[in-house]
């Protein structure tokens, strides 16, 4: 399989301020893993978010770093809250011989029939599915056609899954992955729109209750003075 070409450069941590760096369109990281020692790096923003967009987290990277190129994954990625911009990323050597756990996220397609035509809820009850096999078996998403959600009676399970040869399921295959809910009546509707009663006085009860009792407890520490 070919892999997505991602270039790094060496990172000086004494010496390199991250926020220059980032001011300056560059990314900084970590690589560690399988046969490196754990190394600091930068990447360039649009580079590493083209692709990020390509592989996610399950996808295997070739990763230049001094002319070296190391079989990777990214295994964490952390955005800035505002802008989302990229602002830290790690990557993980591979040994792409051996097996790896991953968490392929789960992309659902199609439309189905009890959510068009039946007014229903879609219920999304699992949004990655853990797997086992090597590297170059990874996918970047599982896809999942929800078309087969004619009424609400109907479940779409993790054994109704396709499933990429190499890649063992680590979750059981009668555990549901979608499905539709009915939609809610007038009369729950109602009953969620209506006011919360608070009962004030036991909640002002419950406060005299403590402050007497912290009073009882400063007592006798003010009568040995």
């Amino acid at each position: 399989m070919a892999h997505i070409q991602l270039t790094a450069l060496p990172r000086v941590l004494k010496t390199e301020s991250v926020v220059a760096m980032r001011d300056n369109g560059r990314v900084p990281g970590n690589i560690y893993g399988f046969e490196i020692a754990p190394t600091a790096v930068s990447v360039d923003q649009n580079a590493i978010t083209k692709t990020f967009s390509q592989t996610g987290e399950t996808l295997v990277i070739d990763l230049d770093l001094s002319g070296a190129s190391h079989p990777v994954i990214i295994t964490e990625l952390q955005r800035d809250p505002i802008t989302h911009f990229i602002t830290h990323v790690d990557f993980r050597r591979l040994d792409v011989s051996k097996k790896i756990e991953a968490e392929i996220p789960i992309r659902f397609t199609g439309i189905s029939p009890a959510i068009k035509e039946l007014g229903g809820i879609f219920v999304r009850s699992l949004e990655e599915l853990k797997v086992f096999g090597k590297p170059d078996a990874m996918v970047h998403f599982i896809d999942v056609d929800i078309a087969v959600l004619k009424t609400f009676e109907d479940v779409i399970r993790v054994s109704d899954l396709n499933i990429p040869a190499g890649l063992e399921v680590a979750v059981p295959a009668d555990h549901a992955v979608a499905t539709v809910q009915p939609p809610r009546s007038d009369a729950e509707m109602a009953s969620l729109n209506e006011a919360v009663d608070v009962d004030v006085t036991k909640i002002e009860i419950s406060t005299e209750k403590k402050l007497d009792e912290a009073d009882a407890v400063a007592a006798p520490e003010e009568s040995k003075k």
